[in-house]
């Protein structure tokens, strides 16, 4: 885990992909979903594994989860849908890699490489031949996206009043190429990947500071959990709201975290803008769940 040295009475963690970036779509529907289909011999169901995938990763409450449990969730609502199996389809849910998951923090390259090193398996490796195919058409095809309008007048806005952090679950080298290309590296003290832990291991950091004076900005349920988790306070950036959420941080969030307000009624209105945001089931999967 990143152990965060306190300089300030305060302390931001910000999401990148899909918060303080708009590239979840690129990522996903480019990079991600077609090595899901290639790897995992979906070809004969690919629309609906496309669908699935875009489900669990962009427009559902898994939005923003780590890719290893993503794929897993991905196969595990494929395997659900009745078209699927209508076409005979055979869905199988790599066990090993699941496995893997339920022990490992750090669910990046660096480990799952050590886990299939360590094992031969097959399964491991197969997530690892995928994942760093990800990887290569990441690096390959994101470029040019900017930050969203008012993100940096928000970091501006933090400088030498909080220690800010990048808390992602993306690749470090990723993040590090994002935040540079776009000038925003100066304005925060670390960049945090998936190498250096979940973020709710890195937002355990807010135990160094006083009650209310930790802030973790997210675009997914799954940040605003690990800032629940730490006790923090969240403010949430809606998808498909984007440029109105970092507007509404810039011009009342910030001042309300600084002066004690943020807590609360305020935090509690703008948690359940953010809870409708997206379901929990896609609208095409009839049967129970």
């Amino acid at each position: 885990m990143y152990e965060l040295e306190r300089k300030h009475d305060y302390f931001v963690g910000i999401d990148s992909d899909g918060c303080a970036f708009d590239t979840m779509e690129l990522k996903h529907k480019e990079c991600f979903i077609p090595n899901i289909i290639n790897h995992y011999e979906l070809q004969g169901v690919s629309k609906y594994a496309r669908q699935a995938a875009e489900f669990v990763n962009l427009y559902s409450k898994s939005r923003g989860i780590n890719r290893f449990p993503a794929l897993i969730e991905t196969l595990e609502l494929l395997r659900r849908r009745p078209e699927v199996r209508g076409r005979g389809a055979r869905i199988e849910i790599p066990k090993q890699l699941a496995d893997w998951i339920a022990r490992e923090t750090k669910l990046g390259n660096p480990a799952l490489k050590a886990a299939v090193e360590s094992s031969g398996d097959a399964e491991l490796a197969q997530a690892l031949r995928w994942s760093e195919q990800v990887n290569r058409d990441i690096a390959a095809m994101v470029r040019g996206v900017a930050p969203f309008p008012f993100v940096r007048d928000v970091l501006e806005s933090l400088q030498g009043r909080a220690d800010v952090l990048v808390v992602s679950a993306t690749p470090q080298a990723a993040l590090t190429a994002e935040w540079e290309e776009h000038g925003l590296r100066p304005f925060v003290k670390t960049i945090c990947g998936q190498e250096s832990g979940s973020k709710k291991e890195i937002l355990a950091n807010a135990k160094k500071y006083p009650p209310h004076h930790v802030l973790m900005v997210g675009d997914a349920p799954g940040d605003q959990q690990a800032a629940t988790a730490n006790d923090c306070l969240f403010f949430p950036i809606e998808p498909d709201a984007e440029e109105s959420s970092w507007q509404r941080l810039f011009e009342e969030g910030i001042s309300r975290f600084f002066a004690g307000t943020f807590a609360g009624g305020y935090q509690g209105q703008l948690l359940d803008r953010f809870d409708r945001c997206l379901p929990h089931s896609p609208p095409w999967l009839v049967e129970p769940a």
